[in-house]
Order: C-alpha cells, then structure tokens, then sequence
C-alpha cells in the first residue's frame, strides 16, 4: 500500500478528520506568519486542496520577508488567488502594506523556526525575534479586532525532562536554565507565552497555545540539524547513518497531516489561555532511530560517534498528548514507521 501514496491522500486526511475546523473555516480570513516554513507550508498545501475541492473558500494572508523566494519555489500557491503575500518582518509590521486588513477572521503565529545554528550564532536575535515579533503580531491582532488567535510555542517550555517522566503533561513545573544561552529558543518561548498570557488578561484576546514538540514527514528540510531528516538522507543516498552523539535521547515524531489536523482544532475549538501539547507518545532512542531508518530504506548499517551533545535538549523529549485526546479525541494516525516511508518517497525513494 505505502508505495501507491500520493501526497494527496494526507491532504484528504486532514480534511477528513478536521471536518468540523474546515466548517468553522468557511468563508474565513486567516492572517499567517511563518507561512513559507515546514509548518506554514502544510497549511498553505492543505487550504489550497481543501479550497479546490469546496466552493466556499478560505484566505490566507501571509507575512513572509522573502516572498519572491517562495514565488520562485513554489508558483502555484504563490499565485492562488486565495492567498496574499505581503513582504514584512512580524518585528516591525507596516499596516499601509496590508490591505483588506479589517476582514481577518483568524490569526496562525507560527514565525520563527527552532533554528539550531541562530540559536548557537545569534541567540540575542533570536530571542528579540519571538519576543518583540509575538507582541507586534499580537498588536496588530487587537488592531484588527481578530477573534481567534493560535500561538506555535514549543514543548521547548519544559526545559529538560525527567528521566522519571515518560511524557511532559501541561502541567509540569519544570523550565530551562535561564543562564545557559542554548536555551534562549525555549525561554523566548516561554516569554511569548508570557505576552499572550497578559494580552488576554488585558484586552479579552482570544489566544489558544500549542506547544509543539518533533516532527517528521514530506517537505521536512533534510539538511537541518534535525536526527531524524538527516538519518533519511544518509539513507536515501545509501550512506551509513552516523549518530553524532551516543544515541541515548528519546524522543518523538509527529506526522503533518496529524499536525495540521490538531493545528486547526486548536485554532477553531481551542479553549482560550490553555497549551496544548502537539506531538506524538510513541518514544525511541535516537539509536533506534538510527537503526530504524537503515532497516527500512538504507544499508542496514550505522556509527555511533560519541561526540559531545552540543544541542540544546540531550535527554527525552515526549509529550503526553492526554488533555488534548480527552478534549477533542485527537489521536496520531501516522506511525514512526510510515513517517520514515512517505518522507523517503517524498524525497524520490523508490522503494523495495
């Protein structure tokens, strides 16, 4: 079966199973920032099926700094005429430059990406960039008198997690060193969680909180510093895996298509100034990871280098995704496995 899937079948998945958040949905306006990155780009993907498929449309409006670059890659949601990509950056917002402003129903603030390398370069932008961009977004939000507001945190929040915990719930108390520069992706996090945490007690914003932790799957960047997309690239080019580190970290993935689904509950059925985990329960060690990968769609083969860890989170990073299950009955539909697989054919494995 898997190698008769099309990227077509997740976007009627998402369809499918968010039923209820696309009849939300109709006719709305959705103010996206972040909209050409891995998350964005899904959206954009799934709005564009949905509104080709459905006479009643949903816009997008999207905030990006290099909106010609993604005209260049991607022309075809660059020019669907649903959407509008306005060139700005989410720190310094020229209101002449978004016309029809006053029609935006909903807002998706999903800027800024857990860039290892500007984390490791220049922590100092990135922190002014989640923090100064969330209140500028949020600013323009109460402007534009925009109803439903969704924040893309980070299960970063929770700083290292307890080899006792198996999964991180909402409610731990747990939080990252904040004297150690590597954690400025998580404290900015938390600091943006902060904002929107006074702008509802303020001004009545209505703002829903997910907390998103790893991902896996098509359109993922495999050059980034994450394990898992570079494991697949090794792989796809038949090279042995090599694991940096020693392999211990556990961790998670999530499937987009699950993500998207959980994104658009969130932002259309969310309770206002809760968090939601977003990620998956199925746990496995980055040496797992490793041989997983190999088995499915490389040489069987792996190292293990036993490097130092220079990344910010070294030990287990699961969720419990139990609030959100109990909430809206919202399940991962995608295995670890068929994670691995579709990414692979997306970036033209062939298969066995």
């Amino acid at each position: 079966m898997q190698n008769k899937w099309r990227i077509e079948q997740d976007f009627e998945s998402v369809i499918t199973q968010g039923k209820n958040s696309f009849e939300n949905l109709k006719y709305s306006h959705i103010f996206l920032t972040g909209g050409t990155g891995f998350i964005g780009r899904w959206i954009l993907e799934v709005i564009n099926y949905y509104n080709t498929n459905n006479q009643t449309k949903i816009k997008v409006t999207i905030l990006t700094r290099s909106p010609e670059k993604f005209k260049i890659e991607y022309p075809f949601l660059y020019n669907n005429l649903n959407y509008k990509f306005i060139s700005g950056d989410i720190q310094s917002i020229n209101e002449e430059l978004l016309i029809n402003s006053s029609d935006y129903t909903h807002l998706i603030h999903a800027a800024t990406d857990a860039s290892a390398e500007l984390n490791e370069a220049d922590p100092l932008k990135m922190f002014n960039t989640i923090v100064n961009g969330t209140k500028q977004i949020l600013d323009f939000a109460l402007r534009n008198q925009i109803k439903k507001i969704l924040f893309l945190s980070s299960g970063a929040v929770y700083g290292q997690q307890s080899a006792e915990t198996d999964f991180v719930s909402e409610m731990a108390n747990s939080a990252p060193d904040c004297l150690n520069p590597k954690n400025t992706y998580a404290e900015a996090k938390r600091a943006a969680e902060m904002i929107c945490a006074v702008y509802i007690k303020q001004f009545g914003c209505s703002i829903v909180i997910a907390r998103i932790f790893a991902l896996l799957g098509p359109m993922l960047n495999l050059n980034i510093h994450f394990a898992a997309g570079n494991f697949i690239r090794d792989a796809l080019a038949q090279k042995k895996i090599t694991i940096l580190g020693n392999g211990l970290p556990i961790r998670s993935y999530m499937y987009p298509s699950d993500l998207i689904v959980w994104l658009l509950c969130l932002l259309t059925h969310g309770r206002s100034g809760l968090a939601y985990n977003v990620g998956s329960e199925e746990a496995i060690s980055i040496v797992d990871l490793a041989n997983l990968v190999s088995n499915i769609i490389g040489t069987r083969k792996y190292e293990i280098k036993n490097l130092t860890d220079t990344g910010w989170h070294f030990g287990r990073y699961v969720p419990s995704t139990k609030l959100i299950r109990d909430e809206f009955s919202l399940v991962n539909t995608i295995d670890i496995s068929g994670s691995i697989i579709r990414t692979a054919y997306w970036n033209g494995w062939k298969g066995v």
